[in-house]
């Protein structure tokens, strides 16, 4: 059974190449580059990938599915440009591909996430599982702009080596992405219908905060894992303040 690998990229040059290394022993590699202003592109070429370059920006789950509709292996593999996997885990996926005997349509794998240099234990971040290796014929990404997930048409099956994931390098990187992300977050709940005041803001963000740090044992992962909590529950704020102020549908 072959297996594509599909990543989607935006200026990930001090990444992307740790990701398509983990990936080699593919038939084949997918990048969707947006109109990186880096080496992005460049990059990927070099570690053999084959690179459409768009100049425009659908969104998360439309941008997979164009990486998806490149691909042409009877599995697909998912990763996110700063997500890598493990000589383990890239182990069990060429196993699972030959020997197909289970009968799923797609596989979730457990993701350990580093927070500003720190794998995370606790906090909601592990064991998260993430549906990343499917049948291509058997799934498709949602059209959310942010936050999508992957469809299934079939049985779910879990593997137990689990992919890395450099979820913020620094607090420039995480500020940075609490910026986009909640601009994005905050977009698609309007296209939702949602609607959203000062005070639902404040409350959200607070309960953010206790369920990462309290009742996720955030406490345990130790400054880092205050840190996240605290980051949490300030994007969580961000993007409800910021759906208050679009206009109302």
């Amino acid at each position: 059974m072959s297996l594509s690998v599909i990543v989607i990229a935006k200026n990930e040059e001090a990444s992307i190449a740790r990701t398509l290394r983990s990936v080699a022993f593919a038939d084949e590699i997918v990048v969707v580059d947006s109109a990186s202003t880096d080496r992005t592109a460049d990059i990927a070429r070099e570690h053999g990938a084959k690179v459409t370059v768009t100049t425009d920006w659908p969104g998360f789950g439309p941008q997979k599915n164009r990486a998806l509709d490149l691909a042409t292996g009877a599995w697909v593999l998912s990763l996110d440009a700063d997500e890598w996997l493990t000589d383990e885990s890239a182990v069990e996926i060429r196993n699972v591909i030959a020997s197909d005997k289970q009968g799923f349509a797609a596989y979730r794998l457990p993701r350990r996430s580093s927070f500003c240099g720190r794998f995370l234990r606790h906090s909601g971040w592990w064991p998260d599982y993430v549906v990343r290796l499917f049948r291509r014929d058997g799934g498709r990404f949602s059209d959310d702009a942010v936050h999508e997930r992957l469809i299934v048409d079939g049985a779910l099956g879990t593997l137990a080596e689990p992919i890395l994931h450099e979820t913020f390098v620094d607090l420039e990187d995480l500020v940075d992405k609490m910026n986009r992300y909640s601009t994005a977050s905050a977009g698609q709940l309007q296209r939702e219908g949602k609607t959203a005041g000062l005070v639902e803001a404040i409350a959200r963000a607070l309960w953010a905060f206790f369920r990462t740090y309290v009742l996720r044992a955030g406490f345990l992962d130790g400054r880092e894992g205050f840190m996240l909590a605290f980051a949490t529950a300030e994007g969580t704020y961000y993007r409800y303040a910021k759906l208050m102020r679009l206009p109302r549908r």
